[in-house]
């Protein structure tokens, strides 16, 4: 709730005699003025007005009440409800693989957009199980309009393509997954 005050302070200054002209004669602030003034900050939002006039000075100041409303205490809920758990089976333990080879990942070596083949109607330059040479072209990374073709660091098969067609990728990303010869 806002609270309005308006103060009132007659200027003082030395006593002055009296003019009989009729275009010297001032204009007083009515009461009704001060209160349009006064309804006129309570609308506006304003906080603070100040108006001087040869006759009078008004300084009018809101003030704005900070209570904070209170919220209703939260009510405690009901205690959980245990649900059943479905039973699942334990995993079967997976069958052993032979002993493998190490692998490599091929990374981006910068940010842009990934193509796995050199146009849309093109067939990708590797795929799963392609076997790849150190310095052959695994894919093209756009970058600022360039097309930068992306070669194989090592020699090797793809095990996994990490990255979909077309998709954007950023720096040092993993980007295929290389067993190695």
């Amino acid at each position: 709730m806002a609270k309005s005050r308006a103060k009132t302070t007659p200027k003082k200054s030395a006593p002055q005699p009296e003019k009989k002209s009729a275009s010297s004669s001032s204009k007083s602030v009515s009461t009704g003025e001060i209160r349009d003034l006064i309804e006129f900050i309570a609308n506006t939002g304003l906080n603070e007005v100040s108006l001087e006039t040869p006759d009078l000075k008004l300084h009018v100041k809101r003030q704005v009440d900070q209570r904070v409303a209170e919220l209703p205490a939260p009510v405690p809920s009901a205690p959980p409800v245990a649900l059943p758990q479905a039973t699942t089976p334990p995993p079967a333990p997976e069958p052993e693989k032979p002993a493998s080879r190490p692998t490599v990942e091929i990374r981006s070596p910068m940010i842009g957009t990934f193509y796995r083949s050199p146009n849309p109607d093109a067939p990708p330059f590797v795929s799963v199980g392609d076997k790849v040479t150190k310095g052959q072209t695994v894919c093209i990374i756009e970058a600022m309009k360039l097309f930068n073709e992306i070669e194989s660091e090592v020699s090797g098969t793809i095990v996994k393509v990490l990255v979909e067609n077309a998709t954007p990728v950023e720096y040092d990303q993993p980007l295929y997954l290389v067993e190695l010869d």
